[in-house]
C-alpha cells in the first residue's frame, strides 16, 4: 500500500498588542486553526487589558506566552525557542507603538524580542486611529519596516471604535487568514514577487474652461485597493491616478495626473519593463475640442460643447510590441457580460474585470462585485465583498492567468 506523507501544519506565531482591535484576534486564531494551522499566541502587557489569555488558550489549544523570562521555556530562552518554532510571525493588531518599537530595533518584551530573533517572515496588520495612521512618524516607521521586508496587511478604511472614519481599521480575520494561506491551507507565496505592475485608478478631468470640467463618479477606491493588493503580493507598483482624496497605499509609487492625455503620456513613460498593466481608471472617453481660456459667462440661453475622443491608454498598452500582461476594467449599467466581452476582444487585452454601476451599486461604495473574463471564453465570478477583499481575489487570479500566459505558446494577440 502506497502512503503519502502529509505536509506539516503551518506554524503561525500570532502576536497580539494593546489595541481595541485585539477583540478580533481570537477569531483570527479560530480562522487559522480551522485551516489547519498550529497557532501560538504571544501577548504584550497592553493586550491583556483588552482580551484575557484564557480566551486565546481555548481557541488555540496552547498556553499563551507573554513573559520574556519564562522559567518553563526551553533553557529559559523563550524568545529563541519561539523564534525557531514559527513558520511566520503575524502581529494583529499591530499598534503604532509596536511598529515604532520594531522600527527602532528595541526589545522590551517577549514579542518584540522574538521579532528580532526570528528568521521567519514577519507580517503586520496595523490597527489605529486614522489620524495616527496618517501621522508622519507612523508613516516613516511603516516605510522603514517595509524596506526591511516586513509585509503589511492593511489597514482597511471604514468606521473606527473612536467614532471617526478613515484608514486604520485592522483587516477582518477572514481577510488576514486568506492573505496568509492558499486554498490548500499552506502558507501563501507572494505571487507578484519580482514583478513590476503599472496601473491606473480614479477619474480624469477634461477642462471646459479654467473652472469647469467633464468627469465621472469614480472614487478611485477599487483601483487603490488593487494597488495595495498588488504591493502586498510582492510587486513593485506604480500607480497613475486621477484626482481622488485617498491616501497612497503603503510602498506604492504614486503619480498624480488630471486629464486622459496626461494619463496616456505618464503610463507610456512608466511602462518600460512592466510585467503587468492594470487599467482600473475611469478615463473620460471624450474631451472638449476647445478649452476656453477664460470662464464662460452665463449669457446665452444655450451653449454647444463639441467633444472629441480621448486617447485610449488601455488599447495602446496592449498593442505595444512587447506588451505587458494587460488587464482592463469595465463599469457597465446594463448587459455587463456582453459589453465586457466586447471590450476584451476589441482592445485585444488579456483579462477584463467587469461590474455593474448605478445609483445602488459600484461608485462611491465600500463594496463591489466583480466578474472576470479572458480570451477563449474564460470567466470567473469573484463574488461580492469589500473592495480590498475583491482586490486580493483579483490579484490572485491575475497571477494565475499571468503564469499561464507566460508558459503557453506565443499568442496571436497584437503585441
Amino acid at each position: 500500500m502506497v502512503t503519502t506523507e502529509r505536509a506539516p501544519a503551518p506554524r503561525v506565531l500570532l502576536g497580539v498588542t494593546g489595541g481595541i482591535a485585539a477583540y478580533k484576534s481570537p477569531e483570527l486564531v479560530r480562522r487559522l486553526v480551522e485551516r489547519g494551522c498550529e497557532v501560538q499566541v504571544v501577548m504584550t502587557r497592553g493586550a491583556r487589558e483588552f482580551v484575557g489569555p484564557l480566551t486565546f488558550q481555548a481557541v488555540s489549544g496552547r498556553r499563551v506566552r507573554d513573559d520574556l523570562y519564562d522559567q518553563a521555556a526551553e533553557a529559559a530562552m523563550g524568545h529563541i525557542e519561539l523564534a525557531r518554532w514559527a513558520d511566520v510571525v503575524v502581529i494583529a493588531p499591530a499598534t503604532a507603538h509596536f511598529m515604532a518599537t520594531l522600527a527602532a530595533g528595541l526589545a522590551p518584551d517577549l514579542l518584540s524580542t522574538l521579532c528580532l530573533a526570528t528568521t521567519a517572515p514577519l507580517v503586520l496588520a496595523p490597527a489605529m486611529n486614522q489620524a495616527m495612521w496618517a501621522n508622519a512618524a507612523v508613516q516613516m516607521n511603516r516605510a522603514t519596516l517595509e524596506g526591511r521586508g516586513v509585509r503589511l496587511l492593511g489597514p482597511a478604511t471604514g468606521d473606527q471604535a473612536c467614532g471617526e472614519t478613515g484608514p486604520g481599521r485592522m483587516l477582518e480575520p477572514g481577510e488576514i487568514a486568506a492573505a496568509l494561506l492558499d486554498v490548500s491551507g499552506r502558507l501563501a507565496t507572494r505571487p507578484f514577487a519580482g514583478l513590476k505592475v503599472v496601473m491606473t485608478a480614479g477619474p480624469t478631468r477634461e477642462p471646459i474652461d479654467p473652472v469647469r470640467y467633464v468627469t465621472n463618479r469614480s472614487s478611485g477606491k477599487m483601483g487603490f485597493a488593487v494597488a495595495a493588493a498588488a504591493r502586498e503580493a510582492g510587486a513593485e507598483v506604480v500607480l497613475v491616478t486621477g484626482p481622488v482624496t485617498l491616501p497612497t497605499p503603503a510602498a506604492v509609487r504614486r503619480i498624480d495626473i488630471e486629464t486622459a492625455e496626461e494619463m496616456y503620456r505618464t503610463v507610456h513613460d512608466e511602462i518600460a519593463g512592466a510585467d503587468i498593466f492594470i487599467g482600473c481608471a475611469a478615463v473620460s472617453d471624450y474631451r472638449p475640442r476647445v478649452v476656453a481660456e477664460q470662464k464662460i459667462k452665463r449669457n446665452a440661453a444655450e451653449i454647444e460643447l463639441n467633444l472629441v475622443r480621448s486617447p485610449d491608454t488601455l488599447a495602446s498598452v496592449a498593442a505595444l510590441p512587447r506588451a505587458p500582461f494587460t488587464v482592463g476594467f469595465a463599469a457597465e449599467t446594463n448587459d455587463v457580460d456582453t459589453h465586457a466581452r466586447d471590450k476584451l476582444e476589441r482592445k485585444r487585452i488579456d483579462m477584463i474585470a467587469a461590474n455593474r454601476v448605478g445609483k445602488d451599486c459600484g461608485f462611491d461604495r465600500e463594496t463591489n462585485a466583480l466578474t472576470v473574463y479572458w480570451p477563449g471564453g474564460g470567466e470567473q465570478a469573484l463574488g461580492e465583498g469589500s473592495k480590498p477583499l475583491l482586490a486580493r481575489r483579483l490579484v490572485d487570479l491575475i497571477a494565475e492567468r499571468y503564469r499561464a500566459a507566460r508558459t503557453a505558446k506565443p499568442s496571436s494577440r497584437v503585441g
